[in-house]
């Protein structure tokens, strides 16, 4: 009886896997030393939660490394990190010497990809960072700029909408997009330009709140609609420091919205 494999490591892009079934069943990864490893220039993920990584530090002094990293080959012995820069962070902060890892020689365009993949496969991931994550994703297969890529799905949008002549509905950019959100079992593509991609236009100081956990997205995008930017930075910190819920939000806009009309009427 042969072997049961492993399951591949997984992310919610369905049929997507960091390694190939040979780097699966490796029985003895490489060891390689942690300052030997360095990080990509250009790494999708932004925020590392202090918390859970100050957990995975204590887990990594217990148990040692679990999943071994991806890493592939630079000149002069050392080593690009592919994915797993949460563990390798970890590793680090742990004290750890060597770590177990992947070598694989791949190109650029796949490095990134890995990481996007990597980075969009976490169980924390925020609405933000998920969103970014994908607009890289899109941008790398269409082999177009993030901006390129937006205008393509809200015109995209507009064509399944009826508002505008098909002519990209049913070519080979749409189905790209259409092939990358069959691969991701959180939302379709349609959905991800009406729900997701106006969260980029937020606020910066509603984005970092939003990338770092602190507050919904719903709450956000309600918080977003103040105008007067001293009043919505207090109502965020409000929103936050009390953990309001959606209600309360919306009652203290209502309340702000009739005070600043209540202000311009009797202004001279």
């Amino acid at each position: 009886m042969s072997p049961v494999k492993p399951p591949a490591n997984r992310s919610r892009l369905k049929n997507v896997t960091l390694f190939s079934e040979e780097d699966e069943v490796q029985p003895n990864p490489h060891s390689v030393a942690i300052d030997k490893i360095k990080l990509p220039n250009h790494q999708p993920r932004r925020y590392f939660d202090p918390q859970k990584l100050t957990g995975l530090v204590e887990s990594i002094k217990q148990h040692g490394i679990l999943e071994p990293l991806l890493v592939r080959p630079l000149r002069s012995s050392a080593y690009e990190l592919v994915a797993g820069e949460r563990r390798y962070r970890a590793a680090k902060a742990a004290g750890l010497q060597k770590i177990p890892v992947v070598i694989r020689e791949i190109s650029d365009k796949d490095t990134l990809q890995f990481a996007l993949i990597e980075n969009l496969q976490r169980e924390d991931l925020n609405p933000v960072e998920e969103t970014e994550g994908i607009l890289q994703l899109l941008a790398l297969r269409l082999e177009k700029s993030e901006t390129e890529v937006t205008s393509l799905l809200y015109r995209m949008l507009d064509e399944a909408k009826q508002k505008v002549p098909h002519n990209v509905m049913g070519n080979s950019e749409s189905q790209v997009v259409q092939h990358v959100f069959n691969n991701i079992a959180s939302m379709e593509w349609s959905s991800f330009v009406s729900n997701r991609l106006p969260l980029l236009k937020l606020p910066e100081n509603i984005l970092t709140a939003l990338r770092e956990g602190k507050i919904a997205y719903t709450k956000a995008r309600i918080i977003a609609r103040v105008k007067d930017k001293a009043q919505r930075q207090e109502l965020l910190e409000e929103a936050l420091d009390q953990d309001l819920s959606l209600s309360q939000i919306k009652k203290k806009i209502i309340a702000i919205t009739a005070h600043s009309s209540l202000q311009n009427k009797y202004s001279p």
